[in-house]
């Protein structure tokens, strides 16, 4: 949930529920998104099942929403999104950990259908508490305009996904109008809990005042990696979260979070054992079993420089313990990014945005022996492997045409894609059209 327009106003001294504007639900947004790809070839002396592609590769994928919400009365609001995915990531999204397209996540990869889907179906429930400062929430997807107490609880449960609240970041969170590769938008370390669309059941809790919030979630994980039906199960199968956000005065933000996800993972090492003594490829997903754990921290930071904040700059750093099965986003346990936005203002462009980041990440060593070995994740896999970082370069520009129109050309440089010293580099050039009310 990215909150937007927000502004300290004059207010009472004691805040109550945010009063409800109209009981009636209200369409909050619709978009639609075009990005064609292209993958360039590149050097591959062998390849397996799941490899990026080394003939190259072109697709077309298409996304679409609408975005409702309404007001219930006493502090809670009610919203309810629609969207349908259409085509899918080159390379069927597989052979990299930093996919080059964020919007259709891993529907390339598995069979989901094209379909209209609910993504999200949440209500949020606001308590105020006393204070002379207020935020002015305007319009947007899953946001009622409102004027809230800076200092408030809320509680959000239902259905929706939990990058919707943790690991936010003003520069680098949005696929359909800013960075397209997954590592750069979301923190690859962060094995987020989520369904293969990217969204799950769950419930957060926030303590937000104005200059930090503390945020706690537990959503559902699927029952098997990269998959779409979500365990029921959970005592054995959950994904826990916590995050601390500081804000300074003069904008800058970091987030600081820790994750616990519980699930039926398997274990690299002891895959890669079975591997060896039977004399076969280790098999991960033979050695799955409820209740496995893996554990997470991540750091996210983001510095406004000029132009009312519109031109800054982010960083993230994550770690994953990387002893069990990446289950649920990427093959990543750990993560560093960076990464400049800059407002077209500076060219008399003044809402158009230029943006450029560069992502490494790696793995654990068992991981990497597994994937050496001739393993295979849900995203990676060779056959065989001589390691090394995967770093992606990423550099886009978005135009504004009008009011309504985005055209954003984009170009993404891979290293040792799929962790592989001895494939790549790879260059994907990519087109995205989005329009958006």
């Amino acid at each position: 949930m990215l909150i937007t327009g927000l502004a300290a106003v004059p207010g009472a001294a004691r805040a109550q529920a945010p009063a409800c504007r109209s009981h009636v639900p209200a369409l909050l947004g619709a978009q639609a998104t075009f990005i064609g790809q292209h993958l360039l070839p590149f050097h591959s002396p062998y390849a397996g099942p799941m490899s990026l592609r080394s003939d190259g590769d072109q697709q077309l994928s298409q996304s679409y929403g609408l975005y409702a919400g309404g007001c219930l009365g006493r502090g809670f609001d009610l919203y309810v999104d629609a969207e349908m995915i259409r085509g899918s990531g080159i390379s069927h999204a597989s052979g990299l950990a930093g996919v080059t397209n964020g919007d259709v996540l891993r529907q390339g990869s598995v069979d989901l259908g094209d379909a209209p889907y609910v993504a999200r179906a949440f209500v949020r429930w606001t308590h105020a508490f006393g204070s002379r400062e207020r935020d002015t929430v305007g319009r947007a997807p899953d946001d009622l305009p409102r004027v809230v107490s800076r200092r408030r609880v809320e509680l959000t449960f239902g259905r929706l996904a939990a990058t919707d609240l943790f690991d936010v970041n003003r520069y680098a969170n949005a696929t359909r109008t800013q960075f397209l590769d997954w590592v750069l938008f979301q923190n690859g370390a962060w094995d987020y809990a989520a369904n293969t669309r990217g969204y799950s059941n769950g419930l957060a809790a926030a303590w937000i005042t104005g200059s930090w919030t503390l945020r706690a979630g537990i959503f559902q994980m699927p029952t098997q990696a990269n998959g779409n039906q979500f365990d029921g199960d959970l005592p054995h199968a959950r994904g826990e979260n916590v995050e601390l956000t500081v804000a300074a005065p003069h904008g800058a933000v970091v987030r600081l979070l820790a994750y616990l996800n519980h699930a039926r993972m398997g274990r690299y090492a002891v895959a890669d054992s079975i591997g060896v003594s039977e004399h076969r490829p280790p098999d991960i997903v033979a050695d799955d079993a409820p209740a496995r754990t893996k554990f997470g921290l991540g750091l996210n930071a983001e510095l406004p420089l000029a132009d009312g904040g519109e031109t800054g700059v982010f960083a993230r750093l994550g770690w994953s313990d990387g002893h069990n099965e990446s289950f649920a986003f990427t093959e990543v346990d750990t993560h560093a990014s960076a990464g400049l936005q800059v407002a077209g203002a500076r060219w008399g462009r003044r809402p158009d945005r230029l943006g450029i980041a560069i992502a490494a990440d790696g793995l654990s060593r068992t991981h990497r022996e597994y994937l050496a070995a001739g393993g295979q994740g849900f995203l990676l896999g060779d056959g065989q492997l001589r390691y090394g970082t995967e770093a992606v370069i990423e550099l886009y520009y978005r135009l504004q045409l009008g009011s309504y129109l985005q055209l954003s050309p984009d170009v993404q440089f891979i290293t040792n894609p799929g962790y592989n010293r001895d494939r790549g580099p790879a260059a994907v050039v990519s087109l995205r059209l989005n329009a958006r009310y």
